[in-house]
């Protein structure tokens, strides 16, 4: 079984809606999501913000945040992740940003990937480093982990 198809299992039996805000992944997560019949019990909505505009108009991202962090940050995917929570019906997101590349600098490798995890108990975040994979490589491992980040978190939540 899919992590999708778990997803959709628990998140039905739990009666938890998800959503999620992405950047460098550009929808792929959404995409998973969505690609199992019956989605609609599981999946709300999906934000794709790619540009720094879009991360405030549609999430709430302070500018200020994104001037101080950068957009690929844990502070961005933190704001990323509360403002698709508060902008949907769902009762978990995840949200990812990150340098899919080519390119990176010294700073922001090519292959860092911020994640958020927000519900009502708090947000979360880490970074990944999964290296210079190239572009389709790390855009894939990004959306396996945000995946696997929304079935961990399903599971911790009461039934």
């Amino acid at each position: 079984m899919s992590i999708a198809a778990e997803l959709l299992v628990l998140s039905s039996k739990k009666q938890v809606m998800l959503s999620c805000a992405e950047s460098c992944t550009g929808g792929m997560v959404a995409a998973a999501l969505t690609d199992l019949p019956g989605s609609s019990a599981m999946f709300d909505r999906g934000f794709v913000t790619y540009t720094n505009q879009a991360k405030m108009d549609l999430l709430g991202v302070p500018e200020q945040v994104l001037a101080d962090f950068g957009a690929v940050s844990e502070p961005v995917a933190a704001a990323m992740a509360e403002g698709a929570l508060n902008g949907s019906e769902a009762a978990l997101a995840v949200s990812i940003t990150g340098i899919a590349g080519p390119g990176g600098s010294e700073h922001k490798p090519e292959g860092r990937v911020c994640f958020g995890v927000a519900h009502q108990g708090g947000t979360r975040t880490q970074t990944v480093e999964f290296g210079a994979l190239g572009r389709h490589a790390v855009r894939m491992a990004a959306r396996d982990h945000a995946l696997a980040l929304f079935l961990e978190e399903l599971q911790k939540l009461p039934e």
